[in-house]
């Protein structure tokens, strides 16, 4: 693929992504407020746009998605360096904006990421390979274990009910 048509597949990818995503918002805060004619529309629409970005991203593969290994080590570089450059900026930004709820959610990332961080690297030595079944994921934070779910998030404090399993 020719240079400006594979950035412009990119962009789309990015753009149907985050479409698909703040639809879904918008479908929770229709339900929220009762109109759940609009709700089911803002969630067909948001169906339509995850359709754009799948394809989007199919043309995209080569340049996104590689083999596993290099996948894992990959995300694993992603984590570590979201978690160590970009967060801390993001905090620090908010913090002196006098953004607590965007500082608190930056920092909860920052540390879900880490532990994300872990878990690629454990796979990178292959040390789940094969043993884990399910992994646990915080729908407050992100957190995500491949334990069992525990009493408390260590990442927000959220009750293990806040868990929803992978498998």
């Amino acid at each position: 693929m020719k240079e400006k048509t594979r950035e412009n597949v990119y962009n789309a990818f990015i753009g149907e992504a985050k479409a698909y995503f703040r639809l879904l918002a918008y479908a929770e805060k229709a339900e929220e407020e009762e109109v759940p004619q609009i709700a089911l529309l803002f969630r067909a629409i948001a169906e339509a746009e995850r359709v754009h970005a799948t394809r989007h991203l199919n043309l995209a593969k080569d340049m996104v998605v590689k083999d596993t290994d290099t996948n894992l080590l990959n995300s694993f570089k992603r984590e570590q360096s979201i978690s160590e450059n970009e967060y801390p900026d993001f905090i620090k930004d908010a913090e002196e904006e006098g953004e607590t709820q965007a500082a608190n959610t930056f920092s909860q990332a920052r540390d879900a990421e880490t532990y994300h961080a872990k878990l690629y690297e454990r796979a990178l030595y292959h040390v789940i390979k094969n043993t884990v079944k399910a992994y646990q994921v915080c729908q407050v934070c992100g957190y995500v274990t491949d334990k069992k779910a525990p009493d408390k998030c260590p990442v927000c404090g959220a009750p293990k009910e806040k868990f929803r399993t992978v498998e």
